[in-house]
């Protein structure tokens, strides 16, 4: 300490060497004043030599001098102080020293003032009454003891460790001492060679006696603190403050931070506000400033008061040490935390208190001891810095354009700071540079706001009813706050003003993780171990925006092969801070720098909640590489864990809890709870925001297989292996799905794809069949048909796709082709088709539990006709065989059980056929025609023989009648039709019609029917349904199939001892009657057209019989009568 109260700035700024040699402050005659130690005995200087003003009376010598007995104040002394105080002249010189600015002193009462206040700060023989009344003081402080006698350092010590003195009689003696020090800046000794200059130069005052007040003279200190102040908000200096004034006018201001007294320019511009706001706060300890602080902002706080409390503020933000509570508690924590290790510059960095600040909130966050004491300082001083702007001379120097054009007169409770925060984050028309962006982060940082939510005072009045009812249960100033604010930012219970100051705040606090003290506390291992941070230094500027953090969430999703991993605390906080980011992508520091352009570019119109990352993952191929790259990565991230989109979670909150509540509730998320929202899209409690949301990500999913977490994770070796070079999710699904089509096909006896990938691929593939945005090859060449067809049909469900499905022949050949290729997939493997799926559910667990995945739909339409069947689901049904019957290639079964006849008999229409349009039924036509001639192969009969049972009982199964035949039906079989029964009412009314129609091409498909039905008796359901008993009665021994059955019915109606049941017989008679029609308007086209009648006829026997007959006759007949022609020579042969 003797060091320091001989370094420059002590020696400079406060020197007491010359002024308290006052052993005339307590003079003989004042030993019996009540304002003195009574026990203290010194001889008045003024006795021999006591001031003279003019128009004054000469003092008395004797011992007993007075200020009271002097003509030049005792008319001022009468008006203006008590009785009882004129026997002390230190009681008189406070009483007219703390007079009211606007009551006058008699010009010789000045002058006779000052001349007394000089000789007591003069006197050689003060520093012996400080050694006398200080003895016990002297001798408890070290630092105080051991200064040189007799140079004046000795009070200049006391009046440092004052606070520490508890010798009543020594510490009235340093404070009244102290007050007439302060009470004129000549005073003090050296300040007036120190700040001459500068002081003529700024045009502060007059430095020469009786040009001024001399009482009023703390106004000149109070013009440099202004001028101090200033000069480090504006870069153009006129007036340059010298540095050792610098340091004297702060060091003045460090010497009157107990007393409020002392600061006589505040004194006299806030007694009245003292009065108002601070009555009942005792002087001294910097408790009246603190008192006056707190209340600067209140509407009954006089401006000449507020002003000068700021200026006072802002000293100590240049100098915490002017701030005696400030200082008083946290010295010996700043010396703990090696906070102030230059003592040779004590006005370097290390005093700003942005310093002091920003130093103590490291170590509290790296959970060193901070005595509560200087940590209840540090708050008050926080909230100061985040209430007023202008105490920041940063932020005036470089924000002042940004301040004077979008945020002027919002000076109070925080809103200018607020203001130019949202100017900061862009959600204004008008920005702010970069070096006031810096001044903004570099404020928040020294408040720290982030560690206690009520520092920021606009947040605190904008948010407290939220608080009140979302965030009760956490304990009033816990950090947590802002995260519980976070969690209801867009919810019901945020209100609009919340909102913005926390987003507001929010923007920078991102930016350096070091402002979320639990992040910071929880991960401050994980990051020096992972990231590397121990070498940086704490309070260093230079740490890159958000680099930790980037780092520590690159480090939380890592598997245990891929390396060094979290702890399990910090990858929670991670976690909660990725939640946060998802709200806003300003929140994002790396991605707001990298698609600044591509938010301006594409998405300048998404400002909803979330649209912004939306917006940017849909134009992912349009993005500017880096920023491609950060979206990407994000993507990928959120595809792991989805509850990172904070927004989609709470959209879909009530399907999580009724149905993936269990994949929520674990601890690492892979892609589970994804994958359990797509599969229950379409659940009752899913609303509209969720499965838009959900939808999104799938679409999302679609432009990089990387998004699809459970995906990539099972088929990254394949993909490298067998699609190298394919990035978009569709390519690789269809890459690896024809790999295992073709394997399958060929029945290799090893599977090129992996068994999890093929099971992840099955998933992929179900997802993509639920809505066509989802398979790009398919709704890009059907957009055009989607408007002009669908427009009013909804994505999802799969229900787009059915709609094209049933308008196919209005479709372009482009949409076409990519629909037949679509429903060929999907009936060769119906677990693809989703909306057969979807509907029939229920009765595939019904009646097909045992049946294999590709074989459900040959399940479903064997069970069509079930007492059990679900209508909805037989409807279905009915569309997929409709479907089937267009074109073989979309039957499987018979596709396979028919290769080789239908090359064989229906080549012709293979010929004319092109690859992706439907062949209308014709080769089914074909090969029904030759299974009436018994023609085909035992497999294509018995598919055939199903198809021509389904199509009899609803004629929409066979696309050729249905074409011909459609406005016959509608003019003859209009109420058959209408019923929909599919009990073939409408083929037997177009049978019973058959003369009645008029189409050549509708009564061809009639007389094949009945063509048809000749072959198989099950063909003909309403002959079968009539005849069934008959059948079992006389038939029973007949194997169905190749008209042996319809042949015995028609023997057993000859048979005249056969009695058939009425309506048999009705039918039968019928069918006769139009076989025979038929007979006549289509004969046989060839011979074996006439053969195929024979054999297929009822009396074929009968026939057989008779042409048997007729070659016998003509063979007897030869050999009767001879040759007819005439019989020729052997000469006539051999010519």
């Amino acid at each position: 300490m003797a060091a320091h109260s001989r370094s420059p700035p002590l020696a400079l700024l406060f020197c007491f060497l010359c002024l308290w040699s006052s052993v005339s402050v307590i003079g003989p005659k004042l030993a019996n004043d009540p304002a003195l130690p009574p026990n203290v005995r010194a001889v008045d200087p003024l006795d021999k030599n006591a001031p003279v003003a003019a128009g004054a009376s000469q003092p008395r010598r004797a011992s007993g001098w007075k200020l009271a007995e002097e003509e030049a104040c005792r008319e001022d002394l009468t008006r203006l102080c008590p009785k009882q105080t004129w026997t002390n002249n230190l009681a008189v010189l406070e009483c007219l020293q703390d007079r009211r600015e606007e009551i006058e002193l008699a010009p010789d009462c000045n002058h006779l003032l000052w001349n007394y206040k000089l000789n007591l700060t003069t006197d050689p023989k003060f520093e012996s009454v400080a050694t006398e009344v200080c003895r016990s003081t002297i001798a408890e402080i070290k630092e105080c003891n051991e200064e040189e006698r007799g140079r004046g350092y000795l009070v200049s010590c006391l009046v440092d460790h004052r606070g520490n003195i508890s010798e009543y009689q020594c510490n009235q003696y340093i404070t009244k001492i102290t007050s007439i020090i302060f009470s004129d800046y000549r005073l003090i000794c050296g300040f007036m060679d120190k700040c001459r200059e500068d002081i003529n130069n700024l045009r502060c005052g007059s430095i020469n006696i009786g040009q001024k007040d001399a009482h009023s003279q703390g106004e000149v200190i109070a013009c440099l603190e202004k001028a101090l102040v200033r000069q480090a908000e504006q870069q153009d200096r006129v007036h340059p403050i010298r540095e050792e004034c610098q340091k004297a006018i702060l060091r003045v201001a460090e010497l009157s931070s107990d007393d409020f007294h002392l600061d006589r320019h505040l004194y006299f511009a806030c007694r009245d506000d003292r009065e108002r706001f601070c009555q009942s706060v005792q002087a001294g300890e910097g408790k009246v400033y603190k008192c006056l602080f707190n209340h600067k902002f209140e509407e009954a706080m006089s401006e000449k008061c507020r002003d000068a409390l700021t200026t006072r503020q802002k000293l100590i933000s240049q100098d915490y040490r002017v701030s005696y509570s400030l200082a008083k508690a946290c010295k010996l924590d700043l010396r703990k935390q090696r906070c102030s290790l230059d003592t040779s510059l004590p006005r370097a960095r290390e005093a700003r208190l942005s310093y002091l600040l920003l130093c103590l909130e490291a170590a509290v966050h790296r959970g060193r001891p901070v005595s509560g004491e200087c940590q209840g300082e540090m708050l008050d001083f926080r909230r100061m810095l985040m209430e007023d702007f202008s105490l920041s001379p940063e932020i005036v120097l470089h924000c002042r354009s940004e301040i004077e054009a979008q945020c002027s007169g919002l000076h109070r409770k925080g809103r200018t700071l607020h203001c130019l925060m949202r100017l900061g984050r862009g959600d204004r028309n008008g920005a702010v540079d970069s070096i006031c962006q810096s001044a903004l982060q570099t404020l928040i940082q020294s408040a720290d706001p982030g560690a206690d939510y009520r520092i920021d005072r606009a947040l605190n009045e904008a948010c407290e009813s939220v608080i009140q009812t979302a965030c009760k249960h956490i304990r009033s100033g816990d950090p947590m706050i802002l995260s519980c604010l976070m969690e209801h930012l867009y919810t019901e219970k945020m209100v609009e003003d919340c909102e913005h100051r926390l987003l507001e705040l929010q923007y920078f606090i991102s930016r350096d993780w070091k402002l979320d003290p639990t992040l910071y506390r929880k991960c401050q291992g994980d990051a020096a171990r992972l990231c590397h941070t121990h070498g940086w230094n704490e309070t260093s500027e230079l740490m890159p925006p958000g680099a930790v953090f980037s780092c520590l969430y690159r480090h939380a999703y890592r598997t245990e092969e891929q390396g060094r991993r979290l702890s399990r605390d910090c990858k929670v906080e991670v976690q909660r801070i990725l939640h946060q980011r998802a709200l806003d992508v300003k929140l994002d520091p790396e991605l707001q720098k990298r698609c600044m352009t591509d938010l301006g570019k594409w998405c300048s119109e998404k400002t909803d909640t979330g649209q912004e990352l939306e917006c940017l993952q849909d134009h992912l191929e349009d993005l500017v590489s880096s920023c491609r790259e950060v979206v990407g990565n994000l993507t990928e991230l959120e595809s792991e864990d989805i509850q990172i989109d904070a927004l989609l979670i709470r959209a879909c909150e009530p399907v999580i809890q009724a149905h993936c509540h269990d994949v929520a509730d674990n601890q690492v998320d892979t892609g589970d709870l994804m994958e359990c929202l797509v599969q229950n899209k379409h659940q009752k409690e899913m609303n509209d925001k969720c499965a838009v949301g959900v939808t999104h990500f799938q679409l999302i999913q679609m432009k990089d297989f990387r998004f699809s977490y459970k995906f990539k994770m099972a088929c990254k070796e394949d993909v490298l292996r067998l699609c190298p070079n394919i990035k978009k999710k569709v390519d690789v699904v269809i890459c690896l799905s024809t790999t295992v089509r073709n394997d399958t096909l060929q029945e290799v006896r090893e599977q090129r794809v992996s068994l999890k990938c093929r099971k992840q691929l099955r998933v992929e593939e179900l997802e993509m069949s639920e809505d066509i945005r989802l398979e790009p090859e398919l709704y890009e060449p059907c957009k055009s048909d989607i408007s002009r067809l669908c427009p009013n049909v909804a994505f999802g469900n799969a229900q787009m796709i059915e709609c094209l499905k049933e308008q196919k022949k209005q479709l372009s050949q482009r949409c076409h082709q990519r629909i037949f290729k679509l429903q060929e997939v999907e009936m060769s493997d119906p677990e693809l088709d989703y909306q057969l799926m979807r509907v029939c559910k229920q009765m595939i667990k019904r009646f097909c539990t045992e049946a294999d995945a590709r074989n459900v739909l040959q399940c479903l339409k064997q069970n069509k006709n079930s007492e059990l069947m679900d209508p909805k689901c037989k409807q279905m049904i009915t569309k997929r065989q409709i479907t089937q019957n267009t074109d073989y290639r979309l039957n499987p079964v018979l596709r396979k059980a028919c290769r080789a006849d239908i090359p064989k008999f229906c080549q012709s229409i293979l010929n004319k056929a092109s690859e992706d349009s439907e062949l209308e039924g014709q080769i089914i036509a074909c090969l029904k025609l030759k299974y009436a001639d018994q023609r085909l192969s035992p497999d294509c009969e018995d598919q055939i023989r199903v198809i021509l049972q389904e199509s009899a009982l609803d004629y929409r199964l066979d696309p050729q009648l249905q074409m011909h035949c459609s406005d016959e039906i509608s003019r003859l079989c209009a109420e058959e039709a209408a019923a929909q029964e599919q009990t073939g009412q409408v083929e037997e009314c177009l049978k019973g019609n058959l003369l009645k129609i008029k189409l050549e091409a509708c009564k061809k498909e009639v007389l094949n029917m009945l063509k048809e039905s000749k072959a198989d008796i099950f063909v003909d359901p309403v002959l079968h349904t009539a005849c069934a008993l008959d059948l079992k009665h006389h038939c029973a021994a007949i194997t169905p199939g190749r008209g042996r059955q319809m042949s015995c019915l028609m023997e057993a109606l000859q048979d005249k001892r056969i009695r058939l049941q009425p309506e048999c017989k009705k039918r039968l008679q019928d069918r006769i009657d139009m076989w025979g029609y038929a007979a006549k308007v289509a004969p046989a086209e060839g011979f074996s057209d006439l053969a195929v009648q024979v054999m297929t006829s009822p009396s074929k026997n009968y026939i057989l019989v008779m042409i048997a007959l007729s070659v016998c006759v003509l063979f007897l007949v030869g050999l009767l009568c001879g040759r007819i022609t005439k019989r020729v020579t052997r000469d006539m042969k051999d010519r």
